[in-house]
């Protein structure tokens, strides 16, 4: 339908708008866009602009190079550091959902100031100037700044919301794309698909453990489904989600009882600022049920901060962290 609308718009206008709207691909799966090749006739002096990418349902079109961009989320900003855009990010949020960022990025993503510590207000993004947003799905909706109201606003939004590796390298290269990193952006994606292939060489034959997210608890555990994008990083450090049959929402919540029917293996903590890993760790021991559980008496914990299980730029680094604790005799240095 898009492609046939293009086209007759393009019959009527100059013949350039033809060539630019000729080229595009059909958009594939939400949160993929089109290739960073099938881009529009120049704008405004810009080489390959206006760029269209399918994104979170909906076209984007981004006519310029941006120039102030927010980051709404701490993969996200340590994704543009990773890029080498990190200079063009004037604001980013969610640092309490962070440990920090890697130690290859740390000085430019401590240099980068701090929009909001916890989610992003609305008067906050609206106020900040910048002409591009790069947020996670959970970062840019109703409850706060929502994308039209951005557009309206001027603002380019660009929706990280990958559930597949394939998605996010998709993101990654049309980052790529609309910033001119072009090769940067694909060294990066052909770095992360050796490394999460190396892990998998090194795990293979072995039976897959049952891992249990534990990101929260009070009425039951807070954990992830089968649908998050962390149940396909532990699958690729061969493990296996204890709840990855549940699916729909990417976060539940589920019953003591339920978690020691089904007896996990290993126990995978999510380590932020609050309640601590020192405290998570003391409230499944001194839990009536989790106490129960083999995996508990045993210490089999493991921990991951968690935006390293965010869709961004630490996917290679999380398989690793995740395989080296599920299997440290596969990894012991």
């Amino acid at each position: 339908m898009k492609r046939s609308v293009c086209i007759l718009l393009s019959m009527l206008t100059l013949l350039s708008a033809l060539a630019a709207c000729g080229g595009q691909n059909v958009p594939g799966s939400t949160g993929a866009a089109a290739t960073p090749s099938a881009t529009g006739a120049g704008q405004g002096g810009d080489s390959g602009y206006p760029m269209r990418f399918d994104n979170y349902g909906r076209t984007l079109t981004v006519t310029q190079r941006p120039k102030r961009v927010l980051t709404l989320g701490p993969n996200c900003t340590e994704l543009f550091v990773a890029l080498g855009l990190g200079d063009l990010v004037v604001g980013r949020s969610l640092v309490n959902h962070s440990r920090g960022p890697l130690e290859a990025y740390a000085d430019a993503v401590n240099a980068i100031p701090v929009l909001n510590h916890t989610s992003a207000t609305r008067e906050a993004i609206l106020s900040s100037g910048a002409d591009f947003i790069y947020a996670l799905d959970w970062e840019i909706s109703d409850a706060g700044c929502n994308i039209q109201e951005a557009e309206q606003y001027g603002m380019a939004v660009y929706v990280n919301s990958a559930t597949t590796l394939e998605e996010q390298y998709q993101e990654i290269l049309d980052l790529g794309a609309i910033f001119g990193v072009e090769q940067a952006a694909q060294q990066f994606v052909d770095d992360q698909r050796a490394r999460i292939q190396a892990v998998q060489d090194a795990v293979a034959g072995q039976q897959p453990l049952d891992v249990l997210v534990y990101d929260s608890g009070s009425s039951g555990v807070f954990t992830c489904s089968g649908s998050n994008f962390e149940s396909l990083l532990i699958g690729l450090a061969g493990g296996r989600n204890l709840f990855d049959d549940l699916t729909g929402q990417q976060w539940v919540t589920v019953s003591y009882e339920e978690v020691l029917a089904r007896n996990p293996d290993v126990i995978l903590i999510h380590d932020y600022d609050a309640p601590s890993l020192e405290e998570k760790i003391a409230e499944i021991q001194s839990n009536p049920t989790l106490s129960q559980l083999a995996c508990v008496q045993e210490g089999r914990f493991a921990t991951i901060t968690l935006e390293s299980v965010l869709p961004g730029n630490r996917m290679a680094y999380a398989v690793e962290q995740m395989a080296a604790a599920f299997y440290p005799q596969l990894f012991a240095a």
